[in-house]
């Protein structure tokens, strides 16, 4: 599947029934990779977190694609491997940062910061209960640390959030 507009937010679900976003995925961007890979089930879920538009590509037809069109296949194979080496950052991140550095870094790839475009300074709402999940602490924990970054200047919010550069600080000082 190719996101062409709106925003898919994957997660998945452990036995015990807690969940984690492991994505959020943007217009550009590919899912459901691993059944070309063969696999039979279906690991994460896909929600629309906005209006989003989705293009469905059948299997048979993406792999003819990936075989006859040179130019969409570089373009597929650079996306799983932004997406791998973003999952491999995501679990050094998870083993070895604070929930604070883990909230400043996720804040900052959904604001897009490195990016090759500009980044988008003000986010879609979102719930800090979403962002407990995407960061692997408590919503309460989440809380203290938006109001942390708010009284410092780092983000605004009055509804929507704001991102401001300086949250960088908060990811690289040690």
């Amino acid at each position: 599947m190719y996101v062409q507009n709106g925003a898919i937010q994957l997660s998945v679900l452990s036995n015990t029934g807690k969940q984690a976003i492991v994505a959020v995925l943007g217009p550009g961007e590919f899912l459901g990779e691993g059944a070309l890979a063969g696999h039979p089930i279906r690991l994460e879920t896909a929600t629309a977190t906005v209006a989003s538009t989705v293009l469905v590509i059948p299997k048979r037809q993406m792999i003819r694609l990936l075989h006859s069109q040179h130019a969409f296949s570089d373009r597929f194979i650079a996306h799983m491997l932004i997406r791998n080496a973003r999952l491999e950052a995501d679990l050094v991140d998870h083993l070895f940062n604070s929930s604070e550095k883990r909230l400043a870094r996720t804040l900052l790839l959904l604001a897009r910061y490195g990016k090759e475009n500009q980044p988008q300074r003000v986010l879609p709402r979102i719930s800090q209960e979403t962002l407990a999940e995407m960061v692997g602490t408590t919503r309460s924990r989440v809380n203290f640390f938006m109001n942390k970054f708010k009284k410092l200047g780092f983000i605004e919010y009055e509804g929507d959030l704001m991102i401001n550069p300086s949250l960088l600080t908060v990811v690289v000082h040690d």
